[in-house]
């Protein structure tokens, strides 16, 4: 009978551990966002100040090359496809490629890719260098050229707190609201293509 219990406990383990490989990593992401979030504000200050999930809002912030955005960068395009993630999520390393072609294929038709390093920034709010040059170095390796945001002081403006677990990905539209559904978990290149385009038809309408 012992030794029946153990194997059921084996075989429970091992399909849990199987469900985060395949689909997201959260546990790390819970203990790294609350550590780098001490200074971010709650969900319910960003809405009492009117932006919350409504509306990203403005905010200006790096990319892992140096460069500045703001939220001028949703404006060329009607929906934006905001992917967070780790750069120890293997789910969330292996579904950038697809991400990458996704962005390729999918410029025609106004839509953009943008990833978030939600681990790149520490808990005083200042970009974690080494973080961020891991980041460069996934880029590099996954072939990805959409760029990958640092998160700002404001976790842009609350929206990326309460995150516990990636890849969690949500939608922009070109005016700034935050559009749809939000998704958790990665996702292939066909169901992503099937979601990008339900949400698109929801956000021109």
């Amino acid at each position: 009978m012992r030794i029946k219990k153990k194997n059921i406990c084996a075989l429970l383990l091992a399909g849990v551990c199987c469900f985060i490989i395949l689909n997201g990593c959260g546990g790390k992401a819970e203990s790294a966002e609350n550590e780098s979030q001490e200074n971010a504000p709650t969900e319910e200050a960003a809405e009492e100040s009117g932006e919350g999930n409504a509306n990203i809002g403005e905010f200006s912030t790096q990319d892992i090359t140096g460069e500045t955005y703001t939220q001028e960068i949703f404006e060329d395009y009607d929906l934006t496809m905001v992917n967070v993630f780790t750069t120890w999520c293997t789910p969330c390393i292996n579904e950038i490629p697809d991400l990458q072609t996704l962005s390729e294929e999918m410029a025609d038709k106004g839509i953009q890719v943008v990833g978030i390093a939600l681990d790149c920034i520490d808990g005083s709010g200042s970009a974690d260098e080494d973080t961020v040059e891991k980041a460069r170095m996934l880029a590099e390796y996954t072939g990805a050229s959409y760029p990958f945001l640092i998160p700002d002081k404001s976790y842009f403006n609350g929206r990326l707190a309460g995150i516990s677990a990636v890849p969690e990905t949500f939608f922009v539209d070109k005016e700034g609201n935050i559009v749809g559904e939000t998704y958790s978990g990665s996702r292939s290149l066909e169901e992503w293509k099937e979601i990008v385009e339900t949400e698109l038809k929801g956000a021109v309408e």
